[in-house]
């Protein structure tokens, strides 16, 4: 039966082999069973027809039946458009074609009523429908309705007649056919506690929904069970990796002793504390260890990551750290050199910078033990590079880096598996920690080191400009230092040159009596470094900057942060860019401007900047706003391929989803009991087809 879905798709009435060869290369649709899996993105209804007279613009689409009137081709040449009069008993309205004239024009006639569907926009005081669907009114489409499917097609498939009516035609065809040969994938006792409707019925009622309370219930069914494989499949591997993989035991830790009494400059907070106990846990008990660490900028990370690594050393084995920036690489490598440096343990740096002959003495270090702990870029997963015995690899930054990289760190010279580490400042909303890092153990530091004071948060409209200048001179008297950030709008990299050109002249008008710095993107790395210097040796009073300070330098002094066009940031970034400052012990302030035009959304953001500094209620809030696909920058939606869930809003189901598949595997680990065999099967059909959900190696 499994096989009839892996037919090739070219073997469906109405496709063919010319028709198949653009699904393929357009939609990724092979075969019967991707089709089937090509979900409406909504559905639209066609119960109601609309009058002309009720129509505005704050209809998302309308059903309009009218006589066209008239019919004339407007303008010429690539501006020419074709514009229908369509006319009933309470008014009229443009049908507007930009696209295709050719192709609609002999389909309309003068005189002949049509159904008429699509979204309404204003034009002066007259409402116009740009490239509706339309087709001539018949008893029988009058009487149709409905909910109709839409589908998300391209314009290559529009132009050879499958567009989402034409997708919608071929679903027509397979449902009927395929309908008794769906499998179901949950076994009766979930179906029946959650009284799910049959995976078949769920199907055919997401593509053709009688009403909307069947399609309600079809996508509650297939969205849980999209959630319940993926805690399924994380937990799997958990508890699979734990039975496989063994790690080294470092029980043994005199150094870490003797670093908290001798040589730790400040308290930890009892996050930090709570943290390395978690770690260390790990580290004892012969399994190989799979832990997020997530800390908000300024958390303390990179000692708890220096404690870790104590462990390590203090058992015959060495530590990494993996970096995704040079800049980065060598503060985590200056930071921990001053502790290592203390304690009397040789740590080296290796970067794409590193020299040919300095390189050769390092992977002399590394092999014969020598060097304990390495600090580097990607230049650590060189096939070159290898160990005596790798006991612990931290990732900073982790999203930057992609699996098969961070594989290869496993395949470094160790007497069992290394530890991994994974460190991130990026807030991740619980909801998406439980989906794409499920197979890890997750730790958080949740409280900022004693003495630091809060960011305050401020937004000021750019006519406050004045106020925000003066501002900045009392800060500069006290002795601190400002940075100034504009945005990198991709659309146009010479309009963000001239918005960071302008604002950089304009700041050097306003106070002609500091030495200032620019860095943007375009700048040669050595001037960036150079820019960067002045300003950290205080050479400098401001900085001007676009976004490529988000990740980078410490500048303990730098107290003021002022974002320009600050609705045109996402929360995760604005957060970003505001724990640039607050590294010393002075307040700090982060000032938001933008224009009075706010979107709804850019509101949302600026106030919630405003109200928290608590990162992770900001990625929340981010997720909701955004989805998944943009947190961070990183196209996580993209890792999960989700079809019906939002991360955003679906948070209960998840929980429910990871309680319930914990349950079935405490109860049958192997999933090796009857009524549990629907689920392995499953199981082993997704490896095949998705080997990308679990983002650690």
């Amino acid at each position: 039966m499994l096989n009839y879905f892996e037919t090739k798709i070219e073997f469906l009435k109405g496709v063919g082999p010319q028709k198949a060869a653009l699904l393929k290369k357009e939609l990724n649709i092979h075969t019967f069973e991707d089709l089937l899996a090509h979900y409406p993105f909504r559905h639209e209804d066609r119960t109601r027809f609309y009058k002309i007279g009720e129509v505005n613009d704050t209809l998302p689409y309308v059903q309009i039946k009218g006589v066209i009137k008239s019919i004339e081709t407007v303008g010429e040449g690539r501006r020419q458009r074709l514009v229908a009069t369509l006319q009933d008993e309470t008014g009229w309205l443009d049908l507007v074609w930009f696209q295709g004239i050719r192709w609609v024009k002999p389909k309309l006639k003068v005189g002949v009523s049509y159904i008429v569907f699509g979204k309404p926009a204003r034009f002066g005081k007259n409402y116009n429908i740009s490239h509706p669907e339309f087709e001539v009114l018949t008893l029988a489409n009058e009487a149709k309705g409905g909910l109709e499917p839409v589908y998300s097609t391209t314009e290559t498939l529009k132009n050879k007649f499958l567009d989402s009516r034409g997708i919608a035609k071929l679903q027509r065809v397979l449902l009927p056919q395929a309908f008794d040969k769906i499998p179901e994938t949950l076994p009766n006792y979930i179906l029946e506690r959650y009284k799910f409707i049959p995976r078949n019925v769920a199907i055919a009622n997401v593509h053709f929904p009688k009403d909307t309370k069947i399609l309600a219930q079809a996508v509650s069914r297939l969205k849980f069970e999209e959630l319940f494989y993926v805690q399924l499949k994380m937990l799997n591997l958990k508890q699979h990796h734990h039975a496989k993989f063994k790690g080294q035991v470092f029980a043994h830790i005199p150094t870490v002793t003797e670093f908290y009494n001798n040589h730790l400059p400040f308290d930890l907070t009892n996050a930090q504390k709570r943290v390395i106990r978690e770690i260390y846990k790990d580290m004892k008990t012969g399994h190989q260890m799979n832990r997020l660490l997530q800390g908000d900028v300024g958390s303390g990370k990179t000692i708890v990551a220096f404690i870790c690594m104590l462990m390590v050393l203090d058992n015959e084995a060495q530590a990494c750290m993996m970096a995704p920036t040079e800049i980065l690489a060598d503060q985590h490598y200056q930071g921990l050199k001053e502790y290592a440096d203390k304690l009397g343990i040789r740590i080296a740096k290796l970067t794409g910078s590193t020299r040919k002959k300095e390189r050769a003495v390092i992977h002399e270090g590394l092999l014969n033990g020598e060097i304990k702990i390495i600090v580097g870029t990607h230049a650590l997963i060189e096939d070159t590079v290898d160990f005596q015995n790798l006991g612990l690899c931290v990732i900073d930054e982790q999203h930057r880096f992609g699996v098969a990289q961070r594989a290869k760190l496993w395949n470094k010279r160790s007497e069992a598996y290394p530890h991994i580490l994974v460190m991130t400042a990026t807030p991740i909303p619980r909801t998406l920690a439980m989906t794409l890092y499920g197979d890890l153990d997750v730790s958080v530091i949740d409280e900022l080191p004693k003495g630091r004071k809060p960011i305050q948060t401020v937004h000021y409209f750019d006519s406050n400009r004045l106020r925000v200048w003066g501002f900045i001179k009392s800060q500069v008297k006290l002795g601190r230092q400002v940075y100034i950030v504009y945005p990198l709008i991709e659309e146009s990299e010479k309009m963000d040159y001239k918005n960071l050109m302008d604002g950089y002249e304009s700041v050097c008008r306003a106070f002609p009596d500091y030495q200032i710095s620019i860095v943007h993107g375009k700048m040669k790395a050595k001037d960036k470094d150079f820019e960067m210097q002045r300003f950290i040796k205080k050479e400098t009073q401001i900085m001007v900057a676009t976004t490529v300070i988000e990740v980078g330098v410490n500048v303990p002094n730098a107290s003021v942060m002022i974002i320009e066009n600050a609705e045109k940031f996402g929360l995760a970034q604005l957060h970003q860019l505001r724990g640039r400052v607050g590294r010393g012990a002075d307040q700090s302030y982060c000032l938001l401007m933008t224009s009075f035009k706010l979107s709804k959304e850019g509101k949302i953001r600026i106030d919630t900047m405003v109200r928290t500094n608590n990162g992770f209620e900001l990625a929340d809030v981010d997720l909701k706003l955004r989805g998944p696909g943009d947190l961070s920058g990183t196209q996580q939606s993209g890792v999960l391929d989700l079809k019906f869930a939002d991360l955003g809003k679906d948070g209960k189901i998840i929980q429910e989803a990871r309680n319930l598949a914990k349950r079935i595997l405490e109860a049958d680990a192997t999933l090796d009991k009857p009524e549990n065999q629907i689920l392995k099967n499953r199981l082993r059909k997704l490896e095949k087809t998705q080997t990308n959900w679990s983002r650690i190696s």
